[in-house]
């Protein structure tokens, strides 16, 4: 079945998403309109030949069609992209949450460097040191080669306790430098879950995967196991830096705090690109005041997740301006296993705001101790937003470390003080 996907990088939506019944989306590619651009293909087919009989070194012709598809795709928009055979599984397998490497969420349409879109928390990429915005310009001392297919799978993934040696490029730095790691499991546990004080809950989610409001409910019956006798007074979400995921994991835990509500909504040109998703009848916080904090790498499903709750007025929402990415990808299935990841839709809030190239404002803004090299509306090619606002909001800001969970008990224990 074709999935979507909203993270940077772009997860798969699951099927349990709660959404208004809509036409089941095919695996495979759908047919061409009836009207052929014959004189547009004669173009192409006048270029495909020319490069086949006298680029200077011999290709073949699986190649110049991959080259092809590529930047047919790279050059309408930063999130469509066209996925090698290995390069679909690779991406399966980070929607699942469980493979060997080093937990990144990387971008690789460069054919030269990989971008790294975030690392993950608690994983070796993270404790090695690896940053948001970093490039990887070689691997074990070779050259990134992201159009050569054959070492793809590998090229950052491998056996468990094997070392893997980056070459990275950062903004700041003079010179690249080398950043030895460990390559581990990679079993993301994108929740979890303290007691800040008696009654004040705290939610890290780092990504929005499948099993994500599973890991929710888990994390919050473990905290009710180890303290019986208290009762919820206030709940801080963490949204910080998390690049999104899953549309039905953002879903499930705005489910969490919201009635048969209203959570997002998606348009596109194509009929089957639209839905409206909505919460199930009850809730695991009645009348518990909500925060939720967010910053500019806060992005897609976190961004469904704090315009829901903020436009419901369910939670307060704290914080910097947050990435800006509501455009919706299609992953589409080819025959012979490859893939192609295709822009299809905005996303909007529960009172039809288009977050995409905008972000999600929070009410309360809060200085930042970092900046991010770009937000959505930075990209080349992006899609432009659905609608225009006034918002005069700085973008880029980035809230890192504890503090920032510390300001945001402080404000929940300032308003329940004041009922």
């Amino acid at each position: 079945m074709s999935k979507i996907i909203l993270s940077l990088s772009a997860f798969l939506l699951a099927a349990n998403a709660h959404a208004a019944p809509q036409p089941e989306l095919q695996s495979k590619a759908p047919p061409a309109e009836s009207s052929v651009p014959i004189a547009e293909i004669q173009r192409y087919a006048q270029v495909f030949q020319a490069v086949r009989n006298s680029y200077v070194d011999q290709l073949t012709d699986q190649q110049i069609m991959n080259a092809a598809l590529r930047g047919l795709l790279a050059d309408i928009d930063p999130h469509s992209s066209y996925l090698s055979a290995n390069q679909a599984q690779q991406f399966e397998d980070l929607s699942d949450g469980g493979y060997a490497g080093i937990g990144i969420e990387s971008d690789e349409r460069d054919p030269t460097r990989i971008r790294v879109v975030s690392p993950f928390d608690d994983t070796p990429a993270q404790r090695a040191g690896l940053r948001a915005g970093d490039f990887i310009t070689a691997i074990n001392g070779v050259p990134v080669n992201n159009d050569d297919d054959s070492a793809s799978p590998n090229h950052l993934r491998g056996k468990v306790g094997t070392k893997v040696v980056l070459t990275v490029e950062r903004v700041g730095e003079k010179a690249p430098f080398d950043l030895t790691i460990i390559r581990e499991i990679i079993a993301l546990q994108s929740v979890k879950a303290r007691w800040l004080e008696p009654g004040y809950a705290y939610f890290r989610i780092s990504a929005f995967q499948g099993d994500t409001g599973l890991e929710f409910r888990k994390q919050w019956k473990k905290l009710q196991d180890a303290a019986p006798a208290v009762k919820a007074t206030g709940v801080v979400l963490d949204l910080r830096s998390n690049p999104g995921g899953l549309i039905s994991a953002a879903v499930d835990i705005a489910d969490e705090f919201l009635a048969d509500q209203l959570i997002v909504r998606v348009k596109g040109r194509d009929a089957l690109s639209n839905a409206s998703y909505f919460g199930k009848a009850g809730q695991q916080f009645t009348g518990v005041p909500v925060l939720v904090l967010v910053d500019a790498g806060s992005a897609s499903a976190s961004e469904i997740l704090a315009g829901a709750l903020q436009d419901h007025k369910r939670a307060t929402v704290m914080g910097s301006r947050s990435f800006g990415k509501g455009s919706v990808q299609n992953v589409i299935y080819l025959d012979n296993g490859d893939a192609f990841k295709l822009t299809t839709a905005r996303y909007y809030t529960p009172n039809d705001r288009s977050i995409q190239a905008q972000g999600i404002v929070p009410e309360v803004l809060l200085e930042g101790n970092a900046k991010a090299l770009y937000t959505e509306k930075d990209l080349p090619k992006h899609i432009k937003a659905g609608a225009t606002a006034n918002i005069n909001a700085e973008e880029g800001i980035v809230l890192m470390g504890d503090t920032y969970i510390d300001k945001a008990l402080a404000y929940l224990k300032q308003q329940n003080s004041k009922q």
